[in-house]
């Protein structure tokens, strides 16, 4: 029997155990012991609750019974924090997570069902919120418009999968007078899943596996957007702030990274580097992550990275991430930039 099968075995007969109690019984080091846990943890096989000398593990099967939250509502003249804080008593949330993981869910469900008030155009919408042994997650629901359509209407873009490029990118929102477009990019970065979908595009933020996916789905009608962090996390929402509104910044919103694959894996043309970097003259410093990408046109690399550069010359543009064939390219149009890409091929940015 292996090492994994006999931590589930011990915790499927005795539920919940210590990781002192784990490596105890079944002598495996305590190393050894919090490899094998995070890996039956994110295959949804382990549970965990509490945090360092209080953390206790539960087979799936043995875990505590989820809390649960769900209703419709009304979106018209609805005001976000009523609803916020009817789910926060219904469920406890002061005394079942830490001070920072309550201001992470406030934050990021006030934000998500306040663009449900403000954009989605329908008069109805529901909520749910699950508090969970090792995680909490909710959803926020709408019948309307559909985010991507909503701004692609706006902005007169070609379709849905350019308007979700300038989501992603952040500063992008339909009401600038009374929205900074900062929201769902925060949120976003917070999360340790955050997926939004609406009518045949769903795109994921996943933290454990520090990437951004989009995909097809069946039609959905409006938006569904689902949030999720585990109890024990430790992260603070002002870390997400300092990081793409630092100091430096006087803390304003002038840093963003963009995931450039999700386009296409293949650029070409100049006309395409224009559509990548439309509208990333708002930020002072914007991160192109070639993750995923395989290869670059000339046109392409020249158009941003001596161009776009020359046009705004206040602007840094780090790319990241980048394999040996990309990475010649930009050295290539950009002799300047030959340090730069160097160094920074193998960062990754929350």
């Amino acid at each position: 029997m292996s090492s994994k099968q006999q931590i589930l075995s011990r915790l499927e007969s005795q539920s919940p155990l210590s990781g002192r109690e784990l490596s105890h019984h079944l002598g495996i080091s305590r190393q050894a012991l919090n490899v094998h846990l995070q890996e039956l943890i994110a295959a949804g096989q382990v549970t965990k609750t509490g945090s360092t000398r209080n953390a206790r593990y539960y087979a799936r099967r043995n875990a505590p019974a989820v809390a649960r939250y769900s209703n419709n509502i009304t979106l018209e003249n609805l005001d976000e924090s009523i609803v916020y804080d009817r789910i926060a008593t219904t469920l406890n949330l002061s005394s079942a997570l830490r001070p920072n993981g309550e201001s992470i869910i406030h934050y990021a469900f006030t934000e998500m069902l306040n663009n449900a008030i403000d954009h989605a155009h329908s008069d109805r919408g529901a909520v749910s919120m699950n508090l969970e042994a090792g995680s909490i997650n909710f959803e926020v629901r709408d019948y309307g418009i559909g985010i991507f359509q909503s701004i692609a209407s706006k902005f007169n873009l070609d379709d849905e999968n350019a308007a979700m490029v300038e989501l992603i990118k952040g500063k992008t929102t339909t009401m600038p007078e009374a929205h900074s477009g900062e929201g769902i990019f925060f949120t976003s970065k917070i999360a340790d899943q955050f997926i939004l979908q609406s009518h045949r595009i769903q795109v994921e933020w996943n933290k454990r596996r520090d990437d951004t996916f989009v995909s097809e789905i069946r039609k959905l009608k409006g938006t569904r957007v689902t949030f999720s962090i585990r109890r024990d996390a430790r992260q603070q929402l002002n870390d997400v702030f300092e990081t793409y509104a630092p100091v430096d910044f006087d803390y304003q919103f002038q840093k963003t990274k963009v995931h450039v694959k999700l386009l296409q894996s293949d650029y070409i043309s100049r006309s395409e580097a224009r559509r990548l970097m439309l509208n990333l003259d708002k930020f002072s410093e914007i991160i192109l992550d070639f993750k995923g990408v395989k290869s670059l046109g000339q046109g392409f690399a020249d158009e941003i990275f001596r161009v776009f550069i020359k046009q705004h010359p206040q602007i840094q543009i780090q790319p990241v991430n980048m394999n040996p064939v990309i990475d010649a390219m930009l050295r290539h149009v950009s002799p300047t930039n030959k340090d730069k890409s160097r160094a920074s091929r193998d960062l990754s940015y929350c």
